[in-house]
């Protein structure tokens, strides 16, 4: 059975009702069944539990045999431009401190593979008291639902010694966040050119690429782009 996103977030969170139920994570080796406390491997149990969630219930789509290229799942296995699932998970208690995408890599991509805008992104926060998981919530978001301004950059990056290295996340979940998310996808790429102009290591290559991404976006989806 083929969902989409939208369908896929609606079975997992209304009809499975996956917020606010509990589990716990137990390793064995030999005779020996111990229950974790660490979350060092929460996040990515949680993403590997929904993919045998997702076959049990007979879900037509594919994985990324490359746990380190995007995206983590195609859920369209005979267009892989569309319905491109990215899984993202983090501690309630910590924030979402997750990356969105490398900073150079996504804008590279951007110029052959604009598509790559529209995928979504299933977010799931958990909360781990000793060795008790609780799944707070769960949010199907686009990039630049997440995405927005700070006081450095015009969009919000992972920044070591002036060197720019990911796209993170605003606290979109929060009314006390500070900045809010982009309401366009238009309106993320323009804060994306404008941190590419203000980077110095990417300002002196930025001439045109935004016109090259809404060129490459219109050849792959038909629609154009309008950024002023």
């Amino acid at each position: 059975m083929r969902l989409s996103a939208q369908e896929l977030y609606k079975k997992l969170v209304e009809d499975y009702q996956l917020i606010g139920q509990t589990g716990i994570i137990n390793f064995t080796l030999k005779d020996l069944t111990v229950s974790i406390e660490s979350k060092d491997t929460v996040g990515n149990l949680i993403q590997d539990w929904l993919v045998q969630w997702m076959k049990r219930e007979q879900l037509s789509f594919e994985e990324n045999p490359s746990s380190q290229t995007f995206p983590d799942i195609y859920l369209n296995v005979d267009d892989k431009k569309r319905d491109l699932l990215e899984i993202k998970t983090f501690d309630w208690e910590r924030g979402a401190g997750f990356d969105l995408a490398n900073f150079e890599s996504y804008c590279g991509s951007l110029l052959t593979n604009a598509y790559r805008l529209d995928s979504d992104y299933l977010i799931i926060a958990y909360k781990m008291e000793d060795t008790k998981i609780t799944i707070k919530n769960v949010w199907l978001k686009k990039i630049w639902e997440l995405s927005g301004g700070s006081g450095t950059y015009p969009i919000k990056v992972q920044e070591k010694k002036q060197v720019i290295y990911n796209l993170r996340p605003i606290n979109w979940y929060s009314d006390r966040s500070t900045f809010k998310a982009f309401d366009s996808k238009e309106n993320f790429l323009k804060a994306l050119n404008e941190t590419r102009y203000q980077y110095s290591k990417t300002h002196h290559d930025n001439s045109h690429w935004l016109k090259k991404v809404i060129k490459n976006y219109a050849e792959h989806t038909g629609t154009i782009l309008n950024i002023v």
